[in-house]
């Protein structure tokens, strides 16, 4: 390091990023979708999550300087009188209009990586995204740099990524003070329009140079198993003898959960959000604004099953379940559902939370119930 009293990093914020989760469409790969998404009433959030990194950043602030991006792809939140790191801002041509969501793409994001990562001082380079976004940051940097991904996304399945932006702080501090290593970590990402009708396909491009820790660091996702279909049916059938004739429940995406509409004879999107009444499923592939209109005034409980392996109950690729929803549907009436592989694959079998509202993260942690057979509970942490 050339300053032992100063650490550079590199910041770029992808704006578009999550920007699908909210309104179901699951992505906003492709300026048609992103359209779609506007249209639909999706608002930016990646803004948001970089906020919440720099507030934990601040105690720091006199160790660090920043190179980002114009306009809306950083300097436009570093101009604010909050944030009042050192900062250089990069130039090029490109860049020349980044003032709305619309005057960005992934070339943006990988013209940032190229120009960012031949400073000679540069300790690290963070970006706020998915798993799109750490996808076109290795189509640039490879494993030449050390990175690290600030969750924003909708499918945020790389290992890349820090389990949301207030740790995220506390991992860059170890790391520049050279108290944990670097790993190679996995950069994956999925066919969004496989991923809209229904297939998961999952594709490993490559890894990234990330400080590593496993207490602030996600895992990749890992899929289940069909061994795990025996251990599902009996989950599906404890749930199905436990429904309630006149409560709606809403089924998260998942294997897990699509087995219970299996045994129900119904239809159910395996990657969407899907309502049953009287068991029955009377709705498919549901966003937020549809979900809110069966909630206003209706008993309504939420079944999910977390990630595999990562954990998230909430927070990766369920996004329709916004802070607003959850509020409203309360703790008491959230059912975890987990084959015992997946649980048992899962570290310590705690389960995450990252709604992208870090006061309700704290309201929802505690202990829960999680169904992992027919006459079979564990007692997990959500945290």
């Amino acid at each position: 390091m050339s300053d032992l009293n100063k650490f550079t990093i590199g910041l770029i914020i992808n704006p578009i990023s999550g920007m699908g989760g909210s309104v179901g469409l699951k992505g906003t790969d492709g300026r048609d979708i992103l359209l779609e998404a506007i249209e639909m009433g999706a608002k930016p959030s990646a803004f948001r999550r970089t906020r919440e990194l720099l507030f934990e950043l601040k105690s720091m602030k006199a160790n660090l300087k920043f190179i980002i991006c114009p306009g809306i792809m950083g300097e436009s939140l570093f101009s604010e009188k909050e944030f009042d790191f050192e900062y250089t801002c990069i130039k090029h041509p490109l860049f020349n209009k980044v003032e709305h969501i619309l005057d960005t793409t992934a070339n943006h994001t990988k013209i940032a990586a190229k120009v960012i990562k031949n400073f000679d001082d540069l300790n690290l380079l963070l970006f706020v995204g998915g798993d799109g976004t750490a996808r076109d940051i290795f189509n640039v940097v490879g494993k030449t740099i050390p990175c690290l991904g600030i969750p924003a996304g909708v499918k945020i399945y790389s290992s890349v990524f820090t389990l949301n932006p207030k740790v995220a702080s506390k991992l860059i501090f170890q790391f520049l003070l050279d108290e944990i290593p670097l790993k190679e970590s996995v950069v994956l990402d999925i066919n969004e329009n496989e991923y809209r009708n229904g297939k998961l396909i999952t594709s490993l491009y490559g890894y990234l140079l990330t400080p590593f820790s496993p207490k602030y660091l996600q895992l990749s996702k890992m899929g289940s198993p069909e061994s795990d279909l025996d251990n599902q049916e009996r989950i599906a059938k404890r749930i199905i003898e436990s429904l309630k004739d006149g409560i709606y429940y809403l089924l998260g995406p998942g294997t897990t959960t699509k087995v219970i509409a299996d045994k129900l004879n119904q239809p159910k999107t395996i990657l969407g959000v899907d309502l049953c009444l009287n068991k029955k499923i009377i709705a498919t592939d549901l966003n937020e604004k549809d979900i809110l209109k069966y909630i206003e005034k209706s008993h309504v409980k939420i079944i999910v099953s977390p990630i595999g392996k990562q954990g998230f109950i909430f927070g990766r690729g369920n996004l329709q379940f916004t802070p607003q929803i959850i509020k409203k549907v309360s703790s008491k009436n959230i059912t975890i559902i987990s084959s015992k592989f997946k649980l048992q694959n899962i570290p310590n079998q705690i389960l995450r939370l990252d709604t992208r509202d870090s006061e309700l993260d704290k309201n929802l942690r505690g202990l829960y119930k999680v169904y992992v057979d027919y006459d079979e509970i564990q007692i997990c942490e959500v945290k």
